[in-house]
């Protein structure tokens, strides 16, 4: 959530940082609105204040008129200081009905780029910030894309996981359920060496959880809900991981947090249709290990090319093709200031993947979460909250399935083989 201070003393920046979002004319002209508001809100506190301020004078001075027998005068203020008491309810009711409008109207504005995030609309718009400058992957003809090598070497199932459930939940079987748990230990292994600490969260959270890291309102519909406990399946641990520390004011001396956690994730992924779901492609159900970090605003940027430093390092000893792309402005995540996504590539399918999304949110999350520290001089500010993909398991699975294959089978990379137990799939 946008800061009211920085609405109104940034304007121009505030709308240009929309415009390069793309946001709607709606949400643009939300901002004179918003700053309209908020004066209302500020005369109405002045006033109240004003109001209090003589109520307590008043009723100080009937204390003393009754002491020195006065009894006529005090009752003459008392019925004054009851005037003022209904009027001061009168002002807190609309105080609260004003602050709560401007949240409703702040949080439906997304966060402001970064001055580094490119123009753009679409995914076409990204800027390669780091290309592939190796050789790729050369499979020869008979390359199997990951789906047909899943049923050929009895790994994943798809049809049963219809079955159970519907399309994009499959089922892990034999050596591919063993591949997907020692993918897992290996990302949650090597950012536990990095230093972060792990969290088995909930994968249930409720809705001011979802809110305050900005799922809520602008995702409701691509999250699972349960409506009868009023919860939400997650749709990433980064939801409970930075949640953690919601309503908390931290010490300069706490810096940095460092979290990570395995989850499964779990998305509606609505309007999703093609060859770009197909087998692992996009799914319902995925699981992933996310890393975290709350940070001193003065360092979150360093911070953010760290966790972009981590998630490469695991694509190259995983031996995978990849690449990173800056996001473009309408690219972006509701709530990202900066985001830096990886790709590997599908050398049976041709073509780039997603497999992790590395951002700043700078104060947009802890703004919403009330998460402060205090500086030196003793005044609370907001700290600045970052996530990313370390890493997103399904299309790892893909791309490491696909770009290892050899005639007799599948190769596992060295790195991953202490996890597996066995360095070929056959």
């Amino acid at each position: 959530m946008l800061e009211i201070g920085n609405i109104k003393e940034d304007k121009e920046r505030i709308i240009s940082g929309l415009k390069k979002k793309n946001a709607s004319q709606e949400q643009i002209d939300l901002v004179d609105k918003i700053i309209s508001e908020d004066d209302k809100r500020k005369v109405i506190q002045t006033n109240l204040d004003n109001i209090l301020s003589k109520t307590n004078k008043l009723s100080d001075e009937i204390g003393i008129l009754f002491k020195s027998g006065q009894a006529s005068k005090a009752t003459e203020l008392k019925s004054e200081v009851a005037a003022l008491k209904d009027e001061s309810k009168i002002l807190e009711t609309q105080l609260k009905d004003v602050k709560e409008l401007l949240e409703e109207m702040i949080i439906q504005l997304p966060n402001t780029p970064h001055v580094s995030v490119p123009f753009g609309q679409k995914a076409e718009d990204n800027e390669v910030f780091k290309a592939w400058d190796k050789a790729m992957p050369d499979l020869g003809e008979n390359a199997l894309p990951h789906w047909e090598l899943a049923e050929k070497y009895n790994l994943i199932s798809f049809k049963d996981g219809v079955t159970l459930t519907g399309s994009g939940f499959p089922v892990y079987k034999n050596q591919g359920a063993r591949l997907q748990r020692a993918l897992i230990n290996f990302f949650l292994d090597e950012a536990i060496s990095a230093g972060y600490q792990e969290i088995q969260p909930p994968l249930l959270v409720n809705k001011e959880t979802a809110k305050a890291t900005g799922q809520l309102p602008d995702k409701e519909g691509q999250m699972y809900y349960c409506e009868k406990d009023d919860f939400y399946l997650i749709p990433t641990a980064e939801v409970p991981l930075t949640n953690l520390y919601r309503d908390t004011i931290l010490q300069k001396s706490d810096f940095p947090i460092k979290l990570t956690g395995y989850t499964p994730c779990f998305r509606r992924e609505a309007g999703s249709y093609g060859s770009d779901v197909k087998g692992l492609n996009r799914l319902h159900q995925f699981d992933k290990i996310e890393i975290v970090r709350i940070e001193h605003p003065d360092k979150s940027y360093e911070t953010l090319m760290e966790m972009v430093n981590h998630v490469e390092s695991l694509l190259k000893k995983l031996e995978l093709p990849y690449r990173i792309l800056r996001l473009c402005g309408g690219d972006m995540s509701f709530n990202s200031a900066l985001t830096f996504d990886f790709e590997t590539y599908s050398a049976a399918q041709g073509r780039w993947l997603e497999v992790s999304s590395v951002s700043n949110f700078e104060t947009f999350q802890s703004n919403r979460m009330k998460l402060r520290f205090r500086d030196d001089d003793g005044k609370t500010k907001l700290a600045h909250t970052l996530n990313g993909s370390a890493l997103a398991l399904a299309r790892i699975v893909a791309t490491l399935l696909e770009n290892h294959q050899v005639a007799d089978g599948i190769k596992i990379p060295e790195a991953l083989q202490p996890y597996t137990g066995y360095n070929m799939i056959k």
